[in-house]
């Protein structure tokens, strides 16, 4: 399981022109799954993601985890972080995990975030062609891996 956690000051996934999910400031999670992955990461990665000091304190410090700072999360599933461009021109993406497992662990992940946190957790549609805006803060961003 691999995630790009980005802190943002705002951020909006759009589906055909709509808006399917919207935070203010928080963190957008690109969530991606690869084959032979299963359930085991996915509380790990919650708790991590859900306990990361990326917010600034009182003096400027990276000291506040997403629940004391005010925040919420957008999760975005996206298979290409597990493309591979380290042949040819085009990726290949033999890594990713198969939709009809990734789809499950992706909502596996989204349910386990919202039973640990009483923040807006929202989300884009799984498999869908989505458009994400977002503005990064800092810029602050994290790649985050668990087997």
């Amino acid at each position: 399981m691999r995630v790009v956690l980005q802190r943002v000051s705002r951020a909006e996934v759009r589906i055909d022109g709509r808006v399917v999910g919207r935070i203010g400031r928080g963190h957008v999670l690109l969530v991606g799954f690869r084959t032979g992955d299963g359930t085991a990461p996915i509380e790990w990665m919650a708790d991590k993601v859900l306990g990361l000091r990326v917010f600034a304190d009182a003096e400027g410090k990276m000291n506040l985890g997403l629940d004391e700072a005010g925040g919420d999360l957008l999760v975005v599933s996206q298979f290409t972080l597990y493309g591979d461009a380290s042949k040819g021109r085009r990726p290949s993406f033999i890594d990713a995990a198969p939709p009809e497992i990734a789809e499950g662990l992706y909502e596996d992940f989204v349910r386990t975030l919202k039973s640990r946190t009483t923040r807006s957790v929202e989300t884009g549609e799984f498999g869908a062609m989505m458009e994400v805006d977002l503005v990064n803060d800092g810029p602050v961003t994290l790649v985050l891996e668990r087997d």
